[in-house]
């Protein structure tokens, strides 16, 4: 497949090619995109509706959860069909179309929780600033330039990924589009695309550094604080985000830095699981669940909705 055309199709190998397996795996994965769909669908409605819920943080929140939204529309319902119909097939249209959205959503995503970490500092750390340095045009500024940098990421490397002849079956040891799968399919070492990986690896790293950072001057405030209760909310809302982040980028530091194997690998899919499936869902649970002000944005909510009912 040595040049594309618009009739170029690839490949999706999948989990297995037993039947069991693929109903399972169809299974599986509409529950759990079912689980991320109401709760990142609950999230964004709670943040709109509930006016004490109109802050910085959960105006992040709620950009973040239409990110998760969106990241995991565009790789597990094609995933469901393509089981469930026993057809492995993806057009080269379709293809790109993975591979920029999942670059503009990941991208956006990292930057997010960059900008949200910064939120949470200013927050515990310098209370009396935060009306100040969080005012509304910082914040939407923030955000604005959390998806314009997810979007020239993603133009970058879906230029450089399908720039490169590729040889051999266009078949792909995924479930999805996934960049590195493409790689190996290449001729030729892609000599642009590996360096433009190399630099949002760093850039990536550097977010991950900068957000350890702001929780460590967090979590040494926390643990001064005389009041429980206190200590238990910032906890509460801090902790959660931490995990969602440690997830998300150490599988996709592991799925990018690691060299691929030439026949088929469980791990190298299981990892793309935890950075394209688990954190929009892990999200959408930890912050409805642990969240206090979710918490009582729901319970109004669901209150609201069975008075006017009666």
């Amino acid at each position: 497949m040595d040049n594309f055309t618009s009739g170029s199709i690839f490949f999706l190998m999948g989990f297995s090619d037993v039947r069991e397996i693929q109903v399972l795996h169809a299974v599986l994965f509409l529950l759990i995109y079912l689980v991320a769909l109401l709760g990142n669908l609950l999230i964004i409605t709670l943040t709109i509706k509930d006016h004490q819920l109109h802050t910085p943080m959960y105006f992040f929140l709620n950009n973040l959860s239409f990110v998760d939204l969106c990241l995991i529309s565009i790789t597990v319902p094609k995933s469901i069909m393509n089981s469930l119909m026993n057809h492995n097939t993806i057009s080269l249209l379709g293809c790109v179309s993975q591979v920029f959205l999942f670059f503009l959503l990941a991208s956006t995503e990292v930057s997010l929780l960059t900008v949200m970490s910064y939120d949470r500092y200013i927050a515990v750390c310098h209370p009396l600033r935060y009306d100040i340095v969080m005012g509304h045009r910082a914040y939407m500024q923030m955000a604005t330039t959390s998806w314009i940098s997810g979007g020239f990421n993603a133009i970058i490397h879906t230029a450089s990924t399908f720039s490169i002849p590729m040889c051999g079956l266009p078949e792909i040891h995924q479930f999805f589009c996934d960049a590195p799968q493409l790689l190996s399919l290449a001729c030729s070492y892609n000599i642009g695309e590996l360096v433009v990986i190399g630099l949002s690896l760093v850039l990536d790293f550097g977010c991950f550094v900068f957000i350890d950072i702001s929780y460590i001057f967090i979590f040494s405030i926390v643990l001064r604080m005389p009041s429980r209760e206190e200590r238990h909310k910032a906890i509460s809302t801090c902790l959660p985000h931490l995990l969602v982040v440690t997830l998300f980028l150490s599988s996709g530091f592991f799925a990018y830095l690691h060299s691929l194997p030439k026949y088929p690998s469980l791990l190298n899919l299981l990892v793309s699981v935890f950075y394209t499936v688990v954190p929009p869902t892990m999200n959408a649970l930890i912050y409805i669940l642990r969240n206090k002000d979710m918490k009582m944005a729901l319970r109004k909510l669901i209150m609201d909705t069975y008075n006017l009912s009666i």
